[in-house]
């Protein structure tokens, strides 16, 4: 079985709304042979990452980066995952008050370092999500749970 793992810092009723909009899309029935995780950034672990075939990466933007939380799931999953997680496709979706630019920056990156594949590009929503930014997220999520089931 495929296996997507979903990355996130929900702190808000915003980002809430993207992460549920991402786990429909990527639970949608349409889907088989897919399993979904979603785990809070300060508790994914490097095994997570390593038994995932693709991951959505969830973040606000703050103060003009990706937040603390993702900073931190970066940092301890950068060194084990290393060369192993190589190819690896990933998506993101960002919200941000104002600006969302530099959170993609900074997380696009880190991946790129990482050696991982861009799967899509990032929705980046400023301000109160709309019925099109939480689409672009169920689309986000399915057609990256997608890309779970062509890599494994």
């Amino acid at each position: 079985m495929a296996r997507l793992l979903i990355v996130h810092h929900t702190v808000s009723p915003a980002t809430r709304q993207l992460l549920e909009a991402v786990l429909e899309g990527a639970r949608d029935d349409d889907i088989e042979g897919v399993e979904v995780r979603a785990e809070a950034a300060l508790s994914a672990t490097a095994s997570d990452l390593l038994g995932a075939d693709a991951v959505v990466l969830g973040t606000p933007a703050n103060i003009g980066y990706m937040s603390g939380a993702l900073k931190v799931f970066f940092d301890t999953v950068f060194y084990p995952a290393q060369g192993a997680t190589e190819g690896l496709p990933y998506a993101l979706y960002v919200h941000g008050d104002d600006d969302a630019s530099g959170a993609v920056r900074s997380v696009e990156s880190i991946a790129k370092g990482m050696g991982w594949r861009r799967h899509r590009p990032p929705v980046t929503v400023t301000g109160r999500p709309a019925a099109r930014d939480r689409e672009a997220c169920w689309e986000l999520g399915a057609v990256t749970a997608l890309a779970a089931l062509e890599r494994a």
